[in-house]
């Protein structure tokens, strides 16, 4: 019950059983069922909070200060989800096929462009799998691969208004 309470920077260095996902207050647990259910029924750009758990199945290349990895989160070959990990929140391992993997962050469904963000090849993402390093506008995530917990690092001071100003467009351009 303590990890409930931890600051998002208190996580930093603790063991992976020690973290909640949360969404909106609450503990999530976890939802590859609902995210599934959202990929199939859903518009492009749906927005919700999700907390997945399933193998990597494919790597995909590294874009500028991201890595981008799919995992499978079902039975079907198709119930697979993009991870989309920002490495100014910490250094991830060589990620490798069969890692196991616990994503928890903003899901969106992906299946058309939407602004400068090309259509997810899983046709869905989950991002936002580090710490808000503004505290404000929706929970922070994580991201725990094979046990170990990443995303708790801190950008640089002179990054997190970038972040803000970043969190402040996405959740004013959010349709309804």
């Amino acid at each position: 019950m303590l990890a409930l309470f931890l600051a998002p920077a208190a996580w930093a260095g603790k063991s992976a059983s020690s973290v909640v996902c949360m969404a909106n207050g609450q503990a999530l647990a976890i939802n590859n069922d609902k995210v599934l259910q959202w990929k199939a029924s859903t518009p492009n750009q749906y927005h919700d909070r999700g907390h997945v758990s399933g193998p990597v199945m494919r790597v995909f290349d590294d874009r500028p200060g991201h890595t981008h990895f799919e995992i499978q989160i079902g039975k079907s070959p198709n119930d697979v989800l993009e991870v989309v990990y920002n490495t100014e929140f910490g250094q991830l391992p060589d990620i490798q096929v069969g890692m196991q993997v616990e994503a928890c962050g903003d899901y969106i469904t992906a299946t058309a462009k939407a602004g400068p963000y090309p259509p997810s090849p899983s046709g869905a993402i989950i991002h936002w799998v580090h710490t808000n390093p503004s505290g404000r506008g929706h929970d922070s995530g994580f991201l725990i691969i094979d046990g170990v917990l990443y995303g708790q690092e801190n950008p640089p001071a002179d990054h997190r208004r970038h972040f803000d100003e970043q969190q402040a467009n996405f959740f004013n351009s959010e349709q309804p």
